[in-house]
This record gives C-alpha cells, sequence and structure tokens, in this order.
C-alpha cells in the first residue's frame, strides 16, 4: 500500500511538473530588470554586459598649450603666493587624458568639458586599439560637456541613450573608464540619488545622479551604464576627502547629453540654453510657511527682468515656481535642466504657487535677446583708457557676462593695454565716469574724453561696488 501511495505522489508530481513547464513555455519571453539570484546567474556576473558596452568607452589623449610664470620664487612656501604674477608667461605644453562615450555610428563622442577644453591636439584609442584623430565640435564649460567628431571614423560602436528621468534611486549600474591612465576600467555600484545640484568642475555647475560606483582621475568623460547596457550618464567627477574612489560618484544625465547631441548635428557650433531671465531663492519651511504654502519645495523669484520669458507668461516677484515639464524644480541648477533639456523655441509648461493658489501656464523658452544693440565702442587712444572695449547692457550680456539684471551702465569687454593695470577687469559694469550716470558706449566714450587732471569711475564687479580713481 505504501509503494502504491508513492507512486501515485510520483505520478501526480510529475504531471503537475509537465503543466508548470507547458505554461512557462507558453508565455512570451520578456526582458526583466532584476537583481541576480541563482548561483549560475550570479557566476556570470555582468561579463555579458561589459563585453558588448565597453568597445564603445574610448580613451582620450589631450594636449594643450598653457601660460605659466617661471619664478625665481616657485616653491618657496614664504614668497610664492606674494609674487605669484612676478616672471614672464611662457608656453608649455600640458598632457592629460580622460575617456569618452561613442553616441553614433558615424563618430561623434561624448566626454567632460574639463577633458578635452581648449585642447590643441585630441587622440582617441579605442578598446580595440584603433587610433583616430578627433575635432571639439560643441563644448559647454558650464555643463562640463564637450562633443568630439572622430575623422574618417565609420560603422563605430556606440550606446544607446536612455532617458534618464526614468532612472531610479537603487538601479545597478556600471563605471567604464580609463582610471589613472591603467587602460579601461569596470567598476560597480548603484544609483545613490538624483536630482543633485551644485558645482562641478570649474566653473561648471549642474544637475547630476549621484553614484557610489567609484569614479578616479581618467575617468572622466567614460560611461554610466544600466544594466540593460544604456547610457543614462557621463562620470564627471567624485567628491572625496581623501581624493581616492571612497567618495561620492556623479554623472551628467543622459538627457542633457540627448539635447547636446541634436544641437551639434544640427550644426550648431555654441551650446545655447533656454534664459530664464529671473533670479529666485529655494523656499525652506520659514518661508513656506509665511506664504501660505504647505509643503516647502520651489524656487521663489526674488527678481525678474521684463524681457524674461516667465515675466512674459504673468509671473511676478514673490511667485514660488514649483516644477518645470512636469517635474519638480528645488534649485536653479534643477530649474535650468528643465528648461534646457524642454529645448529653445518649445513651449513648456510652469506650474507655480501665486497669491495661495497653485496656476500652471505655458512658458515659451527663447534665447537671451541681443536687443537693444550692443554698440560695441573701443576707445581713442588719446582718452585718458585707450583701446578699451565697451558694450551697452542687453538681456544678452547680461547672461554672458554672469551680470545681475539690475545692472545698468556699460560693460567693459576688452581691457586694453592698460585697463587691467588701472583696475580694470572684464565684466566690470562702469556705471558712472566722473560723478555722472552712464547710460551708454557713446556718452562713456564722451564723458572719458572730457575728463581733466583727475578721473573718477564708480564701477560694480560681482554685485560689489567700488570707486577707481586716477591722477592723469
Amino acid at each position: 500500500m505504501r509503494q502504491t501511495c508513492l507512486a501515485l505522489v510520483s505520478i501526480r508530481f510529475a504531471t503537475l511538473s509537465a503543466i508548470l513547464a507547458a505554461t512557462l513555455l507558453s508565455q512570451p519571453l520578456r526582458a526583466e530588470t532584476r537583481v541576480p539570484v541563482t548561483q549560475a546567474e550570479i557566476s556570470l556576473g555582468f561579463a555579458p554586459l561589459v563585453k558588448a558596452a565597453a568597445p564603445a568607452v574610448v580613451n582620450i589623449y589631450v594636449k594643450r598649450v598653457v601660460q605659466t610664470r617661471s619664478s625665481p620664487f616657485q616653491g618657496d612656501p614664504l614668497f610664492e603666493d606674494m609674487f605669484r604674477d612676478f616672471g614672464k608667461l611662457r608656453p608649455r605644453v600640458q598632457n592629460s587624458l580622460g575617456s569618452g562615450v561613442i553616441l553614433s555610428a558615424d563618430g561623434y563622442v561624448v566626454s567632460n568639458y574639463h577633458v578635452v577644453g581648449e585642447a590643441t591636439d585630441i587622440r582617441v584609442v579605442l578598446n580595440d586599439r584603433r587610433e583616430y584623430a578627433a575635432q571639439v565640435v560643441l563644448a559647454d564649460e558650464q555643463s562640463d560637456l564637450a562633443l568630439l567628431r572622430l575623422e574618417g571614423a565609420e560603422d563605430m560602436p556606440h550606446l544607446a541613450l536612455r532617458d534618464s528621468d526614468t532612472v531610479e534611486v537603487g538601479e545597478l549600474v556600471l563605471a567604464i573608464g580609463n582610471p589613472f591612465g591603467v587602460g579601461q576600467t569596470v567598476s560597480s555600484g548603484i544609483v545613490s540619488g538624483l536630482a543633485r545640484s551644485g558645482g562641478a568642475i570649474g566653473s561648471a555647475q549642474g544637475y547630476f545622479i549621484q553614484t557610489d560606483a567609484p569614479i578616479n582621475p581618467g575617468n572622466s568623460g567614460g560611461a554610466l551604464i544600466d544594466i540593460n547596457g544604456a547610457l543614462i550618464g557621463v562620470n564627471t567627477r567624485i567628491v572625496s576627502r581623501s581624493g581616492g574612489s571612497n567618495g561620492i560618484g556623479f554623472a551628467i544625465p543622459a538627457r542633457l547629453v540627448t539635447a547636446f547631441l541634436a544641437q551639434a548635428e544640427a550644426g550648431e557650433t555654441e551650446f545655447a540654453r533656454p534664459w530664464a531671465g529671473i533670479s529666485g531663492q529655494a523656499v525652506d519651511a520659514d518661508i513656506a510657511e509665511s506664504i501660505g504654502l504647505s509643503i516647502p519645495g520651489g524656487i521663489m523669484i526674488t527678481e525678474i527682468h521684463r524681457e524674461s520669458p516667465f515675466f512674459k507668461a504673468g509671473l511676478m516677484p514673490g511667485d514660488v515656481i514649483l516644477s518645470v515639464s512636469g517635474h519638480s524644480v528645488n534649485t536653479p541648477a534643477e530649474m535650468i535642466f528643465r528648461m534646457t533639456v524642454a529645448g529653445i523655441g518649445n513651449e513648456t509648461e510652469v506650474t507655480f504657487f501665486s497669491e495661495e493658489e497653485i496656476d500652471t501656464r505655458p512658458v515659451t523658452l527663447a534665447r537671451a535677446p541681443d536687443m537693444p544693440p550692443r554698440a560695441a565702442l573701443v576707445t581713442d587712444d588719446d582718452t585718458p583708457l585707450p583701446q578699451v572695449q565697451l558694450i551697452n547692457i542687453n538681456p544678452a550680456v547680461l547672461a554672458e557676462f554672469g551680470l545681475p539684471l539690475s545692472s545698468d551702465g556699460v560693460v567693459v569687454a576688452d581691457t586694453g593695454p592698460f585697463g587691467a593695470r588701472a583696475g580694470l577687469r572684464v565684466g566690470d559694469v562702469i556705471t558712472e565716469i566722473n560723478g555722472a550716470r552712464v547710460s551708454d558706449t557713446g556718452e562713456a566714450a564722451r564723458k572719458l574724453a572730457a575728463s581733466g587732471r583727475w578721473l573718477s569711475l564708480s564701477v560694480e564687479r560681482a554685485g560689489q561696488r567700488m570707486q577707481l580713481r586716477f591722477r592723469l
């Protein structure tokens, strides 16, 4: 009897297994994004993924000419800073390396601006050791991105761009690059955070994907890919107390790379981003309570230019911008990112809080208008400040020189041979000459020419006012 029962159980188990197998085989196969669970999957690791993605990640070798001073005080702990500008400027060839990612079959490569910016010679080496000369076709220091074009390239391996807005915290990612020049290297991690904003390299400001995947020197410009092999970001830097890889890594989102590639393919030579024409501050809990906003967030407009697209849409100082294109914005960097990926000439929806009500209105994104005319003027040789180039202020000039929206006067575009010695800098706003207000370049030139034995300039620099006085 016992043997009979065991036989019946075996038959039923075999029947159930057959039915389950038939059911699974009848279902269509679907690609899933999941963590490896079986021993076979764990032992396999990321090898197939790396094998497919690595050929599209390149090493970049750069030469640039920099001007350095040869000072006898160099290395001296006491006098080096005191005599920093002592000695003649001498050209010196500087070598550097980094990484890049091929984006198209015809040889477009994305990297960081701080890797290839101002380069005089660029050599790109593929994973299979093929070498190509490359030229920068589009570069932008603020976003820390640069796009190269390989000379004579065709049928190149390349990575697909994924919409970085679909990336979620916790996803597995791989960073591929050339750290320390040792050759192509792969490191793994997860997406640690999204919508990170702040300083990047130099004057760059951005909006980043945060990862714990190591990003060492030389890895900049390399690929941050998901486990399906799609590019979700371009590695740009790591923040670390020790300077090593045990820190927080940041990558530029693929959506911005997509906008960059689109402008390059359209023939643009300078990266253009929409102009906001506003100044603002993040809304914290105290500000939110004072204005009746239930949840802290958004950007309160503190100043707005009359030519701003937000002003034309009806927004005013005191209003709080909550979202752009359906995405919440809590810092100016987030807002500029959303405007940039939406694109110049397009209309986007802006949700804002005004007078205790939430409203949504369309805003047409545009470049900063270059009107009224700049009326560039170079001062005469017989004036107290000869060969200084001055231009009128308009929205495009405000954006180009990063000036406050309330700036009024004329801007120093070139200091000439003596302006710098007199204390002037490019980007200075001259508001008064000898106590009289200056409204345009023509008036500034006349007032300079009419100066007597003394010259007094009222100058605004980086939001600070100063007086420059000279005896002629």
